[in-house]
């Protein structure tokens, strides 16, 4: 059984932004989405809204976009779903944020989605699957050929730590501040097919690894490999699933310009024969870890000796190297905003309000009012 890789237009864009419902006047997490996607889903062939679905929990709703061609058209994109989800939520004392993980809400007391194949994943995965509760932004980007999207997916672990640090919110587990920037990046590797990608030299190598993966009964489909960078052979896309859920819509359309930025430089060196620079699995992982533990406050590995450069102004050195594929795409805004969001990525807010006083509560009310709002908080 071969994989086709169907080809997507070059450099289209999607995005799946994954929302917490949580209660008003609690602040916990609320298992409302079948409720909320019913009403949604009402007049829509089948029940279902054509762009927001279950996730994993009962207190998550994805919203999708269909294909965009920039940064811009997909924002206006999720923020139409966006209007129509809250119109119900806010009816039933509802309210809706973004971030990698609830600051206090307990995993265990989650309820799993009604679709068989979560609770198949449940089953056969245990503790590590009922304790995702944990929320991620996905960008998927066109590319034409299964041969790009395996070259584009193998140079793209070079920027892991960039997405990471940049989109990093999720400092808080259970009522606890874990040290981490990103906390929901070490529960979801919790899982057998989650985590770092492997590299592969073609699409056939991509293709025996898959087949040996089902054949193995590790996997049921390739849907089931939930890597931070992969080929989507459906979409025709490479998929960059490395971030935490991001607070603000600007926010989202900024690390969407990014990705989609990257891909299509990527594509550009790749046509014209250059090839694409992969790391060492070794500063690969090492780099992950360092966005996951501080953030854009992270040091990363540039070399094979071990030299080191801050993050931010590794940020800083990518925005500028990617300015004119950004004209080109017409996302000059939103990938501007990079060196901006790198300054207070949402893992900082939510440790400011702490640090001055104020409770988880406060950080939940905090991440609703910018979602709400659209406006990052200030002391």
């Amino acid at each position: 059984m071969d994989i086709e890789f169907h080809s997507s237009q070059r450099s289209s864009l999607g995005v799946e932004m994954e929302l917490q419902i949580v209660d008003r006047e609690t602040r916990e997490l609320c298992s409302a989405a079948t409720k909320v996607l019913a009403e949604m889903g009402a007049g829509h062939s089948g029940g279902q809204h054509p762009k927001a679905k279950h996730e994993l929990l009962e207190s998550t709703v994805e919203v999708i976009t269909g294909v965009c061609q920039t940064a811009a058209e997909a924002r206006s994109d999720l923020e139409e779903t966006l209007a129509e989800l809250r119109a119900r939520t806010d009816e039933s004392g509802l309210e809706l944020l973004c971030s990698g993980t609830h600051p206090f809400s307990s995993w265990s007391a989650q309820q799993i989605s009604p679709d068989a194949r979560y609770h198949d994943l449940v089953e056969q995965v245990q503790w590590p699957a009922r304790r995702l509760q944990i929320f991620g932004i996905h960008v998927h980007v066109g590319v034409r050929s299964a041969a790009k999207a395996i070259a584009i997916s193998n140079a793209l672990g070079v920027y892991i730590p960039h997405l990471l640090g940049l989109s990093a919110s999720s400092p808080y587990w259970h009522g606890h501040d874990t040290g981490l920037a990103s906390a929901r990046s070490k529960v979801f590797e919790g899982l057998p097919t989650a985590g770092l990608p492997y590299q592969f030299e073609s699409w056939e190598e991509f293709q025996r690894f898959m087949k040996a993966l089902i054949f193995a009964d590790a996997i049921k489909t390739i849907r089931e490999v939930w890597w931070d960078i992969r080929p989507h052979p459906t979409f025709g896309t490479v998929e960059l699933r490395i971030c935490d859920g991001i607070p603000t819509l600007a926010e989202v359309a900024t690390v969407a310009a990014l990705s989609q930025c990257l891909v299509e430089w990527m594509d550009q060196r790749h046509e014209r024969g250059e090839r694409l620079e992969v790391q060492p699995d070794w500063i690969v992982r090492q780099n992950k870890w360092r966005a996951a533990r501080y953030g854009v406050e992270a040091e990363i590995i540039v070399d094979g000796e071990g030299h080191v450069i801050p993050l931010r102004e590794a940020l800083r050195r990518l925005t500028d190297e990617l300015r004119p594929v950004a004209r080109q795409l017409r996302c000059e805004d939103e990938l501007g905003g990079t060196v901006a969001m790198a300054e207070r990525p949402s893992y900082l807010r939510q440790r400011e309000i702490v640090a001055g006083g104020g409770s988880l509560s406060d950080v939940v009310d905090c991440l609703v009012s910018e979602l709400r709002s659209g406006q990052v908080w200030r002391a």
